[in-house]
């Protein structure tokens, strides 16, 4: 049996981007409504849900349990263009479910 759990969440990053993996100093905690049982393999879905900045952000998520998940908002660091990382406030909805 699957669980399925949804919600939404505003960030905004007044942080450079994050360029060193697990650095997570800057990430946000979001607890899940009700923790999901345990041993429980939790996959997180964010997406963006609202268009305030003229950057396209970009939402990293790390360490996914079955009571929450961490989240980041920046702006996406690819190609020739290179981004600060900061972002205005952004709605972000998710779903997180079992697998």
């Amino acid at each position: 049996m699957s669980f399925i759990q949804t919600g939404k969440v505003d960030l905004r990053s007044d942080d450079p981007i994050e360029t060193s993996g697990g650095n997570t100093s800057t990430f946000t905690r979001v607890t899940f409504p009700s923790p999901f049982p345990p041993g429980s393999n939790v996959v997180v879905f964010p997406l963006s849900q609202t268009f305030n900045g003229p950057e396209t952000p970009g939402i990293r998520v790390h360490d996914v349990t079955n009571t929450g998940f961490l989240i980041r908002l920046n702006e996406v660091y690819a190609g020739a263009t290179k981004s600060d990382g900061k972002h205005t406030t952004e709605t972000i909805g998710w779903l997180a479910a079992t697998v």
